[in-house]
């Protein structure tokens, strides 16, 4: 990989107590103007951002372990971007493509048709949100197919519209009260090996949930199957080895649609370009968003050109979809992504993270589980001495580490999972730091009673 450069300082600095004086100004006119249901992890308001690490408006500057939750790999404010998000917006903000089409959308598509796995023809149409790709992966397969049950797995997220919460399957915060759901979703179980009876094998998994849709559903009546390759707000789960192979090939030869909700997982950030090729699978139809613009607002479907083109002129499409701007950054990041391989520094994270936190794991008994790929790394916590989920754990963990100047995030379907995102150009010296922080961090609050 060849070396990032960056703007700012790539430090962990505390200044003041956090929350910082402007901070705690800025929380209480949130109070005053924005809505109660939107909630945020951390206190602290961002000022700046660069590589590794974000600049709270008081001037702390944090280790950055989230990037957004998978979305600034290249960093937050990388220079190539940047520049590429300025001259477009010289030139022109928005025209909708649908009105009048421009070459920067055209442009993003064949990337995406070169990028992504498999060799047959694609194509590809833009939106705004995972959601809104996940949704309208949906939308094609059902059309292209002519049938309308849809599974999905235990632990998955795949959004907050009404069809993807319908797809969601943890209720509190994303489902409660909000129903009701889009229908014809049927809920299957997934390979989470942590939970799993020991010794079940990927493919046991699948044929254990291919059985249920079989007599549940019904092949004539399925239109797709969506899945994480590795699920994210879910709590990093890998399947087991052979689980997606399964599935896949079984929905191959049955007619059914393949979905690979790549949202999280895509672009670089399992250590390869997106998480299906370590299991040698190739969707049908994948969902992208997240990391692809760089923090601009960007999603795509793109898949199999048979499937895509069976829908009707004016059938897929949105007034902001493919924006230009976003279009721009889109183009630049994968540039950067590919100049840097940070494919190849996302394994490098792996390798110098994931052996860091399997030996706490041997000497700190609340660490159920370590598990990722690339630089997207986990660690459930649970009571010790059983599999109990530990969420009020998690939360103080978390909360340790950004008193530390370091951001984590949580997640899983209780909460108890500590999740590791770092940009995938965090410089060696930062990430080992964040690291070690998170490791005290873990130890203290393993100790209190």
């Amino acid at each position: 990989m060849h070396d990032a450069t960056h703007r700012l300082p790539q430090r962990r600095a505390l200044v003041t107590p956090l929350p910082g004086p402007r901070s705690a100004a800025l929380a209480a006119r949130r109070d005053a103007a924005v809505a109660a249901g939107v909630g945020s992890t951390a206190p602290v308001y961002a000022a700046d951002a660069d590589g590794g690490v974000l600049v709270d408006v008081d001037g702390n500057s944090f280790i950055d372990l989230g990037s957004g939750i998978a979305v600034t790999s290249v960093g937050a404010s990388h220079p190539r971007v940047a520049a590429a998000v300025a001259e477009q917006a010289a030139r022109f903000t928005h025209t909708c493509f649908m009105v009048t089409p421009y070459e920067g959308y055209v442009r993003v598509a064949e990337q995406l048709a070169e990028r992504t796995p498999g060799a047959h023809d694609k194509r590809s149409v833009l939106f705004n949100s995972g959601a809104e790709a996940v949704e309208n992966a949906v939308k094609v397969a059902r059309l292209a197919t002519g049938r309308t049950a849809v599974v999905a797995f235990d632990h998955a997220y795949h959004g907050r519209t009404n069809l993807t919460m319908a797809l969601t399957a943890k209720n509190m915060p994303y489902k409660a009260r909000f129903g009701p759901f889009a229908p014809e979703i049927y809920r299957m179980p997934m390979s989470y090996p942590f939970r799993d009876e020991p010794g079940l094998t990927g493919a046991q998994a699948a044929r254990r949930a291919i059985s249920r849709i079989e007599a549940q559903i019904g092949v004539d009546s399925l239109a797709a199957i969506v899945i994480e390759p590795i699920q994210g707000e879910g709590g990093f789960i890998v399947p087991a080895p052979g689980f997606l192979a399964a599935l896949a090939d079984w929905a191959r030869a049955h007619g059914v649609v393949f979905i690979a909700d790549e949202v999280q997982t895509g672009f670089a950030r399992t250590g390869a370009w997106f998480a299906c090729e370590h299991e040698g699978v190739v969707p049908d139809l994948i969902a992208l968003a997240k990391g692809i613009a760089g923090g601009m607002p960007l999603a795509a479907v793109t898949g199999r050109a048979d499937l895509m083109d069976a829908v009707h002129p004016g059938g897929l499409g949105g007034t902001y979809g493919g924006n230009p701007v976003a279009c721009a950054a889109a183009s630049a990041t994968i540039a950067v992504m590919r100049e840097l391989d940070l494919p190849a520094r996302a394994r490098e994270i792996e390798v110098a993270v994931l052996p860091r936190l399997r030996e706490l794991a041997t000497e700190t008994p609340v660490i159920g589980d370590v598990r990722g790929r690339g630089a997207m790394l986990a660690v459930e916590l649970v009571r010790p001495g059983s599999t109990d989920p530990a969420p009020e754990l998690a939360k103080a963990v978390a909360a340790e580490a950004l008193s530390q100047g370091v951001l984590t995030l949580t997640c899983g379907t209780y909460g108890n999972v500590i999740r590791l995102l770092p940009p995938l150009v965090i410089g060696a010296d930062l990430l080992a730091d964040g690291v070690g922080v998170l490791a005290e961090a873990l130890r203290g609050c393993a100790r209190r009673p």
